[in-house]
């Protein structure tokens, strides 16, 4: 069929809707769409794309999102995306078509899962996919168009329809504030869900639409002049109520049709609090209140901090009127702040702050669409803004789960139920088995592994295993190995700190020292906090090193003040006391990290050395030479500390790449590496020189290093 002969993207250009678009745009548009070898239908029927774009129009939609919406619906234009004259801006309109298809995906899941089951995490799961927020409004706007049209649907596929609008659009309009299309799509979904129940509410109505909104518009003239006579500068708006929001009134306080007051209502804002009060005295003054129906919720504001006037009085014909009086900082309050009307409507007790921000931007991003100077650094703060700080993963059977951002597979696993965790055993995320550890994105789909038995691991509750974002899934691991017997407790968490102590050489330390610290009444008890994960090993082992180093400082003499030396490689800043102009530098017998107790001894020909506190050289110097033993404080931290390490594993492919990104990633350095193989044995060793800040990060990375696949030890030498 020969292009020219179908006028559909001609007219569709020539109407007032598309005016946001650019001539040469405009032009080029319907070349591609003349010369594309392609079906000429489009996704939509030509009414229901013409329908969408004017709702876009409605909402002041720039000229990429008209675009967007166009070349979504027109497959034959988006396969020539690139030969549009769009430039700088192309990136944005295929970000805009990428939202798009990730919504289609969204209600493919709707689809498949009972009416109304688990909306919010579609909702939610929807908004954190899609990167370019202008995607809300073409989705909206196109279900609107589509909706208009449902009663020349089949049944089945108009009810379908109806259940998306009230699962997933409706709530997303009432939530961004697009009154606009939100009253028409609560309508709609209403007349096509409850048919007898539309029909009985609007024969009480009793009157049409029409004539409701030219009730409103006369009411608002009426009280503008009035308090504009009594000089009083106010904002009156105001709209009727529609069948849904009827209905939903007349359901939440069991009220009869009769009973209602406020099917007709006006909002007046004013711009200080005395204002507020004498506009009521105006309206009581023009119209006769209904007493049981005043709320004075400034001077009793409700629980979120709502704060308005609310009356309702007989205005003209009889007919009453609901009247909100506000300020403007009220009104925004109330449309943006943890007032938000939304969380009223929806009667829910909000969302994270991270999602309520995400709203908030979007309604400013719609309110800005006009300022031509705004755009670009609306999108800059928007890429600052909208970190969101959940992850919407899903289910095989495409339930959304709602999980903290850095979840993984092991809190997807709690999240479902808590024997699933206990039983996990491996998992996979879109159709690839990962380590526990992964990070999952919002829009994997994940599959459980699971054992026969439950056999959580203690692993799992150290933060340096990164087994566990949520602290709802490790208390669950806690409370199952608080169920345990004492002894087996002690005994887990015995050989939990032994092998921390073994890495960082601290096996001879008083462990009451520690325990004292964690308020732990013996040795055992502390045991039982580091096998029930509420006590680190590394929180232990740091505890023991600054108790030796608060020991030891009374007995340090009185002694000139500090001067502070580089050591001669660079390495670090030490304060050695009562000494000046010599060089300081890290002894290698026992290279000490910061953090740890150390000593200094002063050489004949080659500075200050420092020393561990336990170092056996340094005892056999010291012995000998008492008098050049110095006390040696850590100074500032300057390019790092070197440190001997020494790794036990499986002689296994890709071993050494896993270990040097690990170290990569924890931002620390390697300087030298020298392998043994132990081939009797069918196991490596490895001797690596690292270059760490201090304590805490060695101590964190041989952890990881240790809870590497095939690694039996990693511990430090010296």
């Amino acid at each position: 069929m020969n292009r020219s002969s179908s006028p559909g993207l001609d007219t569709l250009l020539q109407r007032p809707s598309t005016r946001a678009l650019s001539e040469p745009l405009r032009q080029a548009l319907l070349t591609c769409w003349q010369q594309a070898g392609v079906d000429h239908t489009p996704r939509l029927a030509w009414p229901v794309l013409a329908d969408t774009l004017d709702s876009l129009a409605l909402l002041s939609a720039d000229e990429g999102v008209v675009v967007a919406a166009l070349l979504f619906d027109l497959p034959g234009l988006r396969a020539r995306l690139a030969e549009l004259p769009l430039g700088a801006a192309a990136s944005a309109v295929n970000g805009l078509l990428d939202g798009q298809d990730a919504a289609d995906q969204v209600w493919a899941l709707h689809a498949g899962r009972e009416a109304g089951r688990n909306s919010e995490g579609l909702r939610r799961l929807l908004l954190s996919i899609i990167h370019d927020l202008r995607v809300v409004p073409i989705l909206l706007s196109r279900q609107l168009a589509c909706m208009r049209v449902a009663d020349r649907l089949p049944e089945d596929e108009r009810r379908a329809l109806a259940q998306l609008t009230r699962d997933i659009h409706a709530p997303l309009a009432n939530r961004l504030g697009i009154w606009q299309l939100k009253w028409e799509l609560e309508d709609l979904t209403f007349r096509f869900l409850e048919p007898e129940t539309y029909r009985h509410i609007a024969r009480e109505v009793d009157e049409t639409r029409v004539a409701r909104e030219r009730y409103v518009e006369a009411v608002k003239y009426k009280l503008s002049a009035a308090l504009a006579e009594q000089g009083i500068r106010a904002e009156v708006s105001g709209r009727p109520k529609h069948i849904y929001s009827i209905w939903r009134k007349m359901q939440k306080k069991q009220l009869a049709f009769e009973q209602l007051y406020d099917l007709r209502a006006v909002r007046v804002m004013v711009d200080d609090v005395a204002a507020c009060y004498a506009t009521l005295g105006v309206v009581h003054a023009l119209w006769t209140p209904i007493p049981s129906e005043f709320d004075d919720y400034i001077a009793r504001p409700k629980a979120n901090d709502y704060r308005s006037l609310h009356t309702a009085v007989i205005g003209p014909e009889g007919r009453t009127i609901e009247v909100q009086i506000r300020t403007h900082e009220m009104h925004a309050q109330a449309e943006l702040g943890v007032a938000a009307h939304w969380k009223y409507k929806e009667g829910g007790k909000g969302a994270e702050k991270a999602f309520d921000r995400k709203i908030t931007w979007m309604r400013q991003l719609l309110e800005q669409a006009q300022d031509p100077a705004s755009p670009e650094d609306l999108a800059g703060a928007l890429d600052a803004e909208l970190v969101e700080d959940r992850v919407y993963a899903l289910s095989p059977k495409g339930e959304v789960m709602d999980l903290p951002a850095g979840a993984t597979p092991l809190d997807f696993a709690y999240h479902i139920h808590t024997m699933v965790g206990h039983r996990c055993r491996g998992a996979k995320v879109n159709g690839r088995i990962v380590p526990l550890t992964y990070h999952l994105r919002s829009g994997d789909r994940v599959e459980i592994l699971t054992g026969k038995e439950a056999d959580p691991r203690r692993d799992w509750l150290l933060s340096s295993g990164g087994f566990l974002a949520s602290n709802r899934s490790r208390e669950k691991v806690r409370s199952w190995f608080h169920k345990l017997d004492r002894a087996r407790n002690v005994q887990a968490g015995r050989e939990l700190l032994d092998r921390e102590l073994k890495r960082l050489g601290l096996q001879q330390a008083d462990l009451m020292v520690a325990a004292k610290r964690f308020h732990a009444d013996s040795v055992d008890d502390l045991y039982i906090q580091v096998a029930l994960g509420d006590t680190g090993p590394n929180q232990v082992s740091r505890a023991l090193l600054e108790a030796e180093k608060a020991a030891q400082a009374p007995a340090t003499p009185a002694l000139p003040r500090p001067t502070a030396r580089r050591g001669s490689t660079g390495k670090s800043d030490f304060t050695v006391q009562g000494v000046g102009n010599l060089l300081v530098q890290l002894a290698r017998c026992c290279q000490p990290v910061a953090g740890e107790p150390i000593r200094g001894y002063l050489t004949q020909t080659r500075g200050v050395t420092v020393h561990r506190m336990d170092c056996q050289a340094l005892a056999r110097l010291g012995a000998a030479h008492p008098e050049r033993v110095l006390p040696v404080e850590w100074g500032r931290a300057g390019s790092g500390y070197e440190v001997d390490v020494m790794v036990r594993a499986m002689d296994r492919r890709w071993l050494l790449k896993d270990i040097t990104n690990l170290i990569a990633q924890e931002d620390a350095y390697v300087i030298e590496i020298n392998s043994d193989s132990l081939r009797e044995s069918g196991r490596l060793q490895l001797r690596l020189r690292l270059k760490v800040s201090d304590y805490g990060q060695l101590s964190t990375l041989l952890g990881k290093l240790d809870a590497l696949p095939g690694v039996d030890e990693a511990r430090r030498l010296g």
